[in-house]
């Protein structure tokens, strides 16, 4: 009996959160450059992701999980809605779609939690978090926003959003060698407008890195990557381990 193809549609998700390789992942990618719909969902699905992460930075106070556990005890769930009205079709939706929007909720009830009980001092530190998951979910959101990715000299890959009318660019990692304390992953920007600094990668967790957000993209710009002494410089001093021309 042969086989069937997974449907490509189905793997926005996966693709989002790096979970595919070798031919798969190339496939995907293929079908990704002509299908305006997949190319939203994986925006969606990196903005989730994300938001995931955000939310995880934040160190629980003692007792949290017991509050939520004893919390779930008592709130009534909502069923879930299963009519439909006639003559609407029903919506195709990915299998990881019910994965994410389950995770979504399971970090809105800690997230709640952990600000109803962090001290006021720490207020400007997580209204300086929001306001930079915000800018983010703009990027990535943008009607015009495209995504490429290639991987580098020294291994790992490099994924990149950039909105041409937000002029901002969002840059994230995967499987990058770790460096040493002495030396830090810099992105720049090099263009008509020469070459910018245009931030530095943090070190990775479980093989990733958190989304860089960058400003002031020209058109004609192309994102390099060093590596440089820790703190960065103004100019590189290395030769780049990744020159990946932006999408138009």
């Amino acid at each position: 009996m042969k086989l069937r193809r997974p449907n490509l549609h189905a793997l926005a998700g996966p693709y989002a959160l790096d979970a595919l390789d070798g031919a798969e992942r190339d496939r995907f990618e293929r079908h990704l450059r002509g299908c305006r719909t997949c190319e939203n969902e994986v925006r969606g699905f990196a903005a989730t992701a994300t938001a995931l992460a955000l939310a995880a930075a934040a160190q629980p106070p003692a007792g949290l999980r017991e509050r939520v556990l004893a919390a779930t005890t008592v709130t009534r769930q909502l069923p879930p809605v299963i009519a439909r009205r006639r003559g609407v079709p029903a919506v195709s939706r990915s299998p990881w779609v019910p994965r994410l929007a389950l995770a979504v909720g399971a970090a809105g009830v800690a997230a709640a939690a952990v600000l109803a009980a962090v001290q006021v001092s720490t207020q400007d530190r997580l209204n300086s978090a929001l306001a930079h998951s915000q800018e983010i979910a703009v990027v990535l959101a943008a009607p015009d926003a495209r995504i490429a990715s290639a991987p580098t000299t020294v291994g790992g890959t490099a994924i990149v959003v950039v909105s041409r009318t937000e002029r901002k660019m969002v840059v994230t990692s995967s499987g990058l060698p770790e460096l040493p304390s002495s030396k830090v992953y810099e992105l720049w920007l090099m263009g008509p407008g020469g070459t910018r600094p245009a931030g530095l990668l943090p070190p990775p967790s479980s093989g990733k890195t958190a989304p860089v957000l960058a400003s002031g993209v020209l058109a004609g710009d192309t994102v390099g990557m060093t590596v440089e002494p820790a703190g960065g410089t103004s100019s590189p001093t290395t030769t780049p381990i990744l020159v990946l021309p932006l999408p138009a």
